[in-house]
């Protein structure tokens, strides 16, 4: 590196330079009692005798908007216990309630008025367990690790009742045992905590306060004492499903795998066993996903993958123990992580090639045969989560005439993770590690590009200091893929690593390779607790070989970079503003050669009003880019910088209906670049039980560069020439949602979303000088003589010289609709029915200009792909 670089890791020490002293707030203490007849009746209405047996503890105060003052409602609640069973009562009192915001919705909404509480059974200030339940009686539960991460996808079975009088409303509870974890110790100490949210006002009221600068969260709880003699339950659930399903499509003439509409059933197994008081395992056999929203659509001209939320109920529930994020924070390494579940059950790897009159029948994705997953934590702090998981070989079956063959598309596929992490010193010490496995059993040489194995494995460090307000963590991880020549050479030409790269000094492809070999990490350290004042700084390695994408999620390699972040924050309101905060960015980035690639800093605002508007507003500026990845393996092209900047409004979102309005925008040096962005969300609720949103959006850009194709020019050297072309990309975008909530268990929720989108490709270019230091100095744009279009066969000829170029016109326009109605009925606690109707439409043309109507009615014109499907389970507790 050079001189200068070594003065900005330097600049990272800084942040380690500082202490600050802090009293902590002194620990509130309930002393809960044993019933001793018969137990409460859960029918929240507070008149059972056994409730006599306890006080009521009070007292609250405000977490905002005013830390520190007595809420503008009362709250006091009740703790009882038996050998089984939890029991919790909670008055919340409230001057006007016919105020009271009931909004009935699905489960884990967190809307309207609500009550939650939550219990640290272990006692190690990391690990909680949270129950909450709104006004309209809706259930809402969290697990808690790491003392600030949630994970809301947990859903236990527990028992909870609302009613509401002229006094306010209660909330009554009943917590079985099975659902937390304890050890088997005569007297028990526990985390914990009561939270109201009252929602007219936006006011949060705690039991035990925690100051909004806090740097932890569970670590901060009172303490429930008083329970004794109990033992720890073991839970046992199997929940078998069946599924049937009707699709229908348009019919194809001559195919006969595309006869109009399938039917199709299936039957499969998920179950969670409690191996020990510690440890729980859950599996699943022949899973289905088919109630699961529909990926958002998209066109991604880019070198890079898209990344996708995981939605499937087994790999999202308890899913943060499996996390091991390379990198904190925001921006394209944010996302990269050891375990990217989305590789489980993918669409397969390979597409068979089709002759002339062939038709093929190609499963859209490889079917998961079974998944095993053993997760939990131990007294002295020690959480392990393994998962084994198997995927099926998936074949085409491919039709000529009648006669059918079977061509093998992905080999049966085994994925393997174990995490560990272990605490010290009441959490404000973690070490830990993760180790991925992911074998192929390959015996089709079609395959062969497929690595036959791939290891991945990292350590973690975290120390907490001056109560969670300071912190440093480390990560690193390292990377072995095995395979055949052919596969360890596509891997070494791939996105993420493009070796082949001819102006790159330090790399080079070595088709003789069998494995490819990486590392990577990051540093970081800062100020997330204690004042108004937080900042960190980051340095970030990841060496050109390291290679995640079979079972995790890497954007590229071959990358050095820090940045560092401040922000300060006002939480408490002030003038006309009930909170704001400033923050600010900036970072550098480097390849292992340190050849610099980019930079920026940025600046952003955010604001709520008095009268509970809110807007976000911030500027950015990225200096010149060294874009490795646009010529896909081509020599990297000097990218001029440019400014960013965007804004959003929305109204108060206590009324029933509430607007946002947002725009985003960016402007190129030297016009090489810009993009416009605008939209709007509207959510209406008419009544309690009815929400209705719809989300429009419209976005415009155009860059003087995008890739075409490469080819030979007729030299000696036979060098490749690459083709370029500057474009208009528009697309408009509307997601429009509706959310009816019949009961607290029974609830029908509707999505749907049109995309339409076209690209026009114009003022065509070669590419002749990367090594210049003006970037226009890069191009020669060809002129309208030297290029032919050929309308019949809908193509450009390219003349150069005595080098000619024929390519597919790359104009396109293309037009989705996606949808899914969805009714969730939970008939008895951990028992569900789904009755699912999703609708697909997609289509495309080879005209680029965009046009709302003429895309729209394109799209109306296609015939539906429609998917009815019904999905019975039933649990089965012990």
């Amino acid at each position: 590196m050079k001189g200068k670089d070594l003065y900005y890791i330097s600049f990272f020490f800084l942040f380690f330079s500082l202490s600050i002293l802090k009293v902590s707030a002194q620990t509130r203490v309930y002393t809960t009692s044993r019933i001793i007849k018969t137990p409460p009746v859960i029918d929240g209405v507070i008149n059972d005798s056994a409730w006599s047996e306890v006080n009521w503890s009070g007292n609250f105060l405000q977490r905002q908007p005013y830390e520190g003052q007595t809420p503008s409602q009362k709250t006091e609640f009740k703790v009882l216990y038996d050998n089984s069973y939890l029991y919790i009562a909670i008055r919340l009192w409230d001057t006007q309630p016919n105020l009271i915001e009931r909004r009935l919705t699905r489960r884990d909404t967190w809307e309207g008025d609500w009550v939650g509480i939550g219990i640290d059974s272990y006692n190690d200030d990391l690990t909680a367990f949270v129950f909450a339940v709104s006004a309209a009686g809706v259930k809402n539960d969290v697990i808690v690790s790491n003392d600030i991460d949630f994970d809301d996808t947990w859903d236990p079975v527990w028992y909870t009742k609302v009613s509401i009088d002229d006094l306010g409303w209660y909330a009554e509870m009943k917590i079985p045992y099975n659902q937390l974890r304890f050890s088997d110790i005569e007297d028990h100490i526990w985390g914990f905590e009561v939270h109201r949210n009252l929602f007219r006002l936006q006011e949060e009221s705690l039991w035990q306060l925690i100051p909004q600068d806090a740097g932890g969260y569970v670590s901060r709880w009172g303490s429930l004492e008083g329970i004794n003699n109990i033992k720890p339950k073991k839970e046992i659930a199997i929940t078998p499903y069946g599924m049937v399903n009707y699709e229908s499509y348009e019919k194809e003439e001559n195919n006969p795998f595309a006869t109009g509409s399938n039917f199709g059933f299936d039957i499969g197994l998920d179950a969670k066993v409690a191996i020990t008081n510690d440890f729980t395992l859950n599996f699943t056999v022949n899973p289905d996903f088919g109630q699961v929203e529909a990926d958002p659509s998209e066109v991604n001209l880019s070198a890079f993958e898209t990344f996708f939320q995981e939605k499937r109920p087994f790999f999202i529930e308890g899913s943060n123990i499996f996390d091991f994020n390379l990198t904190q924070g925001e921006g394209p390494f944010s996302q990269e992580n050891l375990f990217y579940s989305r590789r489980i059950g993918a669409r397969p790897n390979y597409e068979p090639e089709l002759s002339s009159g062939e038709y093929a029948k190609v499963p859209e994705f490889t079917r998961i045969l079974g998944a095993v997953k053993l997760s939990g934590k131990t007294q002295n702090g020690l959480s392990v989560g393994i998962l084994e998981t198997i995927t099926k070989e998936e074949k085409a079956i491919i039709d000529y005439n009648g006669e059918r063959r079977d061509e093998v598309i992905e080999p049966i596929t085994n994925f393997f993770n174990t995490r560990i992490q272990k605490d010290y010193n009441r959490g404000n010490t973690q070490i830990g590690g993760m180790l991925t496995a992911t074998n192929r059993f390959i015996n089709d040489s079609t395959l062969n590009f497929l690595p036959n194995s791939a290891y991945t494995g990292g350590l973690d460090f975290a120390n907490y200091w001056n109560e969670k307000s300071y912190f440093l963590t480390a990560r690193a991880t390292f990377s072995i893929v095995n395979g055949s020549n052919e596969a360890i050479t596509a891997l070494q030409q791939s996105p993420q690593h493009y070796f082949q790269r001819p102006d790159s000094q330090h790399l080079n492809v070595d088709t003789t390779l069998t494995s490819l070999v990486g590392s990577g990490g990051t540093i970081e350290g800062g100020k997330i607790g204690g004042g108004h004042w937080t900042y960190s700084s980051r340095f970030m390695w990841r060496s050109p070989g390291l290679e995640l994408n079979d079972m995790g999620y890497l954007r590229y390699a071959d990358a050095l970079s820090i940045t560092a972040r401040g922000e300060y924050r006002i939480w408490e309101p002030i003038g006309i503003f009930r909170s704001f905060n400033i923050s600010s960015s900036t970072w550098w980035g480097w390849d292992y050669s340190g050849l610099q690639l980019y930079s920026g800093i940025n600046l952003r605002l955010q604001m709520q009003f008095m009268n509970y508007f809110r807007i976000r507003t911030g500027i950015h500026r990225e200096g010149y880019d060294i874009d490795r990845h646009e010529l896909r393996g081509g020599p990297s092209l000097k990218v001029p910088g440019s400014w960013g900047t965007f804004i959003s409004v929305s109204s108060d979102d206590r009324k029933n209906f509430i607007l946002e309005l947002f725009s985003r925008v960016r402007f190129g040096d030297d016009d090489y670049q810009q993009s416009r962005s605008f939209g709007m969300e509207l959510a209406y609720h008419p009544f309690d039980f009815l929400e209705i949103s719809f989300e429009p959006s419209y976005t415009f850009s155009e860059s003087y560069v995008i890739y075409i194709d490469k080819f030979e020019q007729q030299d000696l050297n036979h060098s490749l020439v690459y083709l370029v072309s500057s474009i208009d990309k528009e697309f408009v975008n509307f997601d429009f949602r509706i959310n009816l909530g019949i009961t607290p268990n029974l609830s029908i929720q509707y999505w749907g979303q049109p995309f339409l989108f076209s690209g026009d490709y114009y003022d065509f270019k070669k590419v002749i000088n990367t090594s210049s230091s003006n970037w226009q100095d890069q191009y020669y744009a060809f002129n309208q003589s030297d290029i032919d279009f050929n309308d019949p066969y809908d193509t450009y000829t390219i003349h150069d010289g005595s080098n000619t170029y024929t390519f597919e016109n790359p104009d396109f326009s293309f037009f989705e609709f996606r949808s899914n109605l969805v009714m969730r009925w939970e008939y008895l606690p951990g028992s569900t029915a789904y009755l699912v109707w999703s609708q697909g439409r997609t289509g495309d043309d080879p005209n680029g200009d965009f046009s709302l109507s003429d895309n729209i009615s394109k799209l109306v014109q296609i015939k539906p792909h429609n998917v009815i499907l019904l999905k019975l389970s039933y649990r089965f507790s012990y």
